[in-house]
């Protein structure tokens, strides 16, 4: 029995690692500071929040990514731009000389520098300061520096809310299943349209309607049946409008289809993390008498030997 009991725990861990899904064991692949001082100072500054230099560096991150943003956009109206193109150049400019520096600096404060390059906030960076860059070469590319949004997803680290980050796993992992599903699904939509814009032209292609060809009425199904509806093409003949109409009641049925087929697989997928997430509360409960392991969470005593729990 003594056994048992110093087996126990060592039993534990290896049936709580076994049940563990992918993704939420320790993580392998977490970005580590160098061996320096200095190194360990910037890795505590750039990438932890925990400290209040670390807040404050987060802070003015998003601050100078919207102002950036702001800058961009401001610069594309044509009212504001003569007058003040060059100071919101001048402004777009400093950040992006500030974004390139604090790249570096990520990238030197880090043990394995090509850790952080590839990863997902790593090429966001780099996409982030790219058009700034690619503008000297190509007219107008800086206005592709709106792309910083995506630096602000930065804010739920600010905030502790990087575990909820963890939520579009679930979305993912729904689009993956349904996928398939949703690739037939527009395959028929794509062959309907055509046939649907083909009949059109063949009804309306000889009146004054804009059915000029194929094409344009191909155009004017999609825009029809996804309920859009610009208006620039219309149906004159009686014929014509009703098959119109039997489009746009097809459109609104559609709809339909891959947002129950996307639904349905994010509650599956959010019964099948709750069912993990009992398996796991289940095996931490574990008897350190017999070992018995998958207990009720409120279960005081072992079903296996009645001892305490």
């Amino acid at each position: 029995m003594s056994d048992v009991k110093n087996r126990a725990p060592e039993h534990a861990e290896v049936l709580l690692a076994s049940k563990l899904p992918a993704g939420e064991g320790p993580p392998l692949n977490r970005l580590e500071p160098g061996n320096t001082g200095w190194q360990r100072r910037w890795y505590e500054v750039i990438f932890e929040s925990e400290t209040s230099a670390g807040k404050w560096f987060d802070v003015a991150l998003l601050v100078f990514i919207m102002l950036s943003i702001v800058a961009v956009m401001l610069e594309s109206v044509a009212s504001i731009q003569p007058r003040y193109g060059s100071l919101l150049a001048a402004i777009e400019w400093g950040i992006t000389l500030i974004f390139s520096l604090e790249y570096l600096a990520r990238l030197a404060c880090v043990a394995r520098p090509s850790r952080y390059a590839l990863s997902f906030f790593g090429i966001v960076d780099v996409v982030s300061i790219l058009p700034s860059y690619l503008a000297l070469f190509f007219s107008g590319a800086h206005t592709l520096a709106t792309v910083r949004t995506l630096r602000l997803l930065r804010v739920f680290r600010v905030l502790k809310m990087a575990r909820h980050l963890k939520e579009a796993t679930t979305l993912l992992t729904a689009l993956k299943q349904t996928w398939p599903k949703i690739t037939v699904f527009l395959t028929v939509i794509f062959c309907s349209i055509v046939i649907m814009g083909t009949v059109m032209y063949l009804i309306e292609g000889q009146e004054d309607s804009g059915f000029v060809d194929i094409p344009t009425s191909v155009y004017w199904a999609i825009v029809t049946m996804t309920t859009v509806g610009y208006g620039d093409i219309a149906p004159v003949t009686p014929l014509g409008k009703f098959m119109a109409a039997m489009i746009m009641l097809f459109g609104y049925a559609i709809i339909i289809v891959p947002t129950g087929l996307f639904s349905a697989e994010v509650i599956s997928g959010a019964h099948s993390a709750d069912k993990r997430a009992a398996d796991k509360r289940a095996v931490s409960r574990l008897c350190e008498d017999c070992g018995r392991s998958r207990h009720d969470e409120d279960a005081q005593y072992c079903a296996g030997c009645g001892s305490s729990l």
